[in-house]
């Protein structure tokens, strides 16, 4: 049986605007869904929000979070795969890096793990300070896109979010860096197993739709967003 306080939650778990009010305009974000493969079944890299939050609150998620500034201006090791620049520009123009590069950093601000390059410490100031003095660029090339989704219009905050894969192999390290790490708890689950965690409804479309992926990769990319409140699905 489900539980009765999940059942009336709205669909991403977060806080409804109020009525009357008119949608709010979706903010660009991008999230990273890691593959770990060393074991007997592949692992994703998941999250829980803490309980404070007023989006998503107590649910487990892929590390993330909306664009920055400074992600525009950010530096890198390597560049996009000409096909995921394609669909990125293609959709967002030069905010596509951008997205790119907002997921590699909240991953470590979230995870305090690096998808990156070894590299010579950079001193910068701003959100990628952190990043940077651990002697790291980030790895783009290791990047593909496996889902776009928008919130629905009737939240609070809302989210034209892209999710990207990467492999945890493209990792520095699997270690979780010192004082990193704003998810309340990471853990590698079997696709399954993470299957049965309380999860936005996205997460859980995302996770089945890479289980499909991995058996074939030349699948379209899923985009979901809502018309009159009702979800609407085509392809990148």
């Amino acid at each position: 049986m489900s539980d009765p306080i999940l059942a009336k939650r709205p669909p991403e778990g977060g806080r409804q605007r109020a009525p009357g009010t008119p949608a709010v305009r979706p903010r660009d974000a991008a999230t990273l869904f890691i593959v770990r493969r060393d074991g007997a079944k592949p692992r994703v890299l998941m999250g829980k929000r803490h309980g404070g939050h007023d989006f998503m609150p107590n649910l487990w998620v892929f590390p993330g979070g909306r664009i920055d500034k400074a992600d525009f201006r950010a530096p890198y090791a390597t560049d996009l795969t000409p096909d995921v620049a394609a669909k990125l520009e293609g959709h967002k123009g030069s905010r596509g890096r951008a997205l790119a590069l907002a997921a590699v950093r909240e991953t470590f601000e979230e995870a305090g793990l690096l998808l990156a390059r070894k590299a010579d410490p950079r001193p910068i100031a701003g959100p990628w300070r952190e990043f940077l003095a651990q002697g790291a660029l980030p790895d783009l090339e290791a990047l593909s896109i496996i889902y776009r989704a928008v919130t629905p219009p009737m939240l609070a905050k809302r989210f034209d979010t892209w999710f990207l894969m990467a492999d945890a192999e493209r990792l520095i390290s699997l270690d979780r860096q010192p004082d990193c790490g704003e998810l309340e708890e990471i853990a590698w689950f079997e696709f399954d197993d993470a299957l049965e965690l309380p999860l936005p409804m996205v997460t859980r479309a995302v996770i089945k739709e890479t289980v499909a992926r991995l058996e074939d990769p030349g699948r379209p990319v899923p985009y979901m967003r809502f018309t009159a409140g009702a979800p609407r699905m085509r392809h990148l």
